[in-house]
């Protein structure tokens, strides 16, 4: 049995979250009305995974998470509103600790519940299997009281070749292509903060996410690095210096117009289940972009999205990195990449982003 704690101010969200998961008959569930209550009862019913709301009183959701990963370290799953004010806290969870998220539907919960439930229970299964470690949420505690780095300090970790180091050589153009699913924000800080200003290629991330999170995820990590981040919502010229982030529930495409690459939003293909894909991103840059001037990247994230394209990728010349398990939140994704035999290096979140740097070295 899973033992699954739902905490919701709402007794209609209690109830409904209620119904869809003792229908799975191998659920044990205990509820919560708030952040206070639910500390008490994690303590006695030490539940497997946690489904947290944001918004209650008394004690919400984050102070909640924050005594959570201190004091009872298990897999929480935040419920957030899919406002930009619901995407900021959300990823200020997910930084803290959380395993995953699912947005509540917009209008009337109640009808549309019944969407959200197969994706709402995948997640809740994929979070129960997580082994939250101490250590690692700690040191990830430690790192997110820091002071928010000012203008001038963003970046230093970064800027290496400012500070005597080789700078970085590049030949032909290319592309550095990211994807990654549930855990993948923090995974993203820890890799894309290695990155000088300088890096020679273009970095494109396709995270899966709603359109009303990537927007705010790109302007977090815009904070974080030394280079350039944004949201890709219209066609963009791919230039060094810059990381371009995927729009939600969209697909990104990679083009070339003119002799210039490009990057663009286009509507999702029900074709590929996640979004933005992965596998669509890899695939439509191979179609102008020579292998051998791709690097992928594969990271923590449930499923098998992307794992085939970048397999082929593989095959055909070009440089792929699977995230290592001993690091990802969920070893779907980049283990499925291993497993076809299509990742040329397996590394730790930590050591990503030093391993695209000596490619240019």
């Amino acid at each position: 049995m899973i033992r699954l704690l739902i905490v919701d101010d709402s007794a209609l969200m209690r109830k409904l979250l209620g119904q869809i998961f003792s229908a799975e008959q191998d659920f044990e569930i205990e509820f919560a009305r708030d952040g206070t209550e639910a500390l008490k009862i994690i303590s006695s019913f030490q539940p497997d995974v946690v489904t947290l709301d944001i918004h209650m009183p008394l004690m919400d959701g984050l102070a909640c998470l924050d005594r959570i990963m201190l004091e009872h370290p298990c897999p929480v799953v935040m419920v957030s509103s899919l406002t930009e004010d619901g995407a900021e806290e959300t990823l200020a969870a997910l930084e803290m600790g959380a395993v995953d998220f699912i947005a509540k539907p917009s209008g009337a919960i109640s009808l549309g519940i019944d969407e959200l439930t197969p994706r709402l229970i995948e997640k809740v299964r994929t979070a129960a299997a997580v082994r939250i470690r101490r250590s690692r949420r700690l040191a990830e505690r430690v790192r997110l009281v820091q002071p928010m780095p000012s203008p001038q300090s963003i970046g230093t970790r970064a800027r290496r070749t400012e500070q005597g180091e080789p700078t970085l050589l590049v030949g032909k153009p290319g592309l550095v292509l990211i994807g990654t699913s549930t855990g993948g924000p923090p995974a993203l800080d820890a890799v894309l903060g290695e990155l000088p200003h300088d890096f020679p290629w273009p970095v494109v991330v396709a995270q899966h996410m709603p359109a009303s999170f990537t927007g705010p995820l790109a302007r977090r990590l815009d904070k974080l690095c030394a280079l350039t981040v944004s949201e890709v919502t219209r066609q963009t010229r791919l230039e060094p210096g810059n990381i371009y982030i995927a729009k939600g529930d969209a697909d990104i495409l990679i083009a070339s117009r003119a002799g210039v690459l490009v990057a663009m939003a286009a509507p999702s293909d029900q074709t590929y289940r996640w979004h933005p894909s992965v596998e669509r991103m890899v695939r439509s840059a191979m179609k102008h972009v020579p292998a051998v001037d791709l690097v992928g990247v594969m990271m923590t994230g449930m499923g098998n999205d992307g794992a085939a394209a970048m397999a082929e990728l593989r095959a055909a010349g070009g440089h792929t990195i699977a995230e290592a398990e001993e690091s990802a939140v969920v070893w779907g994704m980049p283990g499925e990449l291993v497993r076809l035999g299509g990742a040329n290096e397996i590394k730790r979140v930590d050591e990503i982003g030093l391993t695209l740097l000596d490619r240019f070295r």
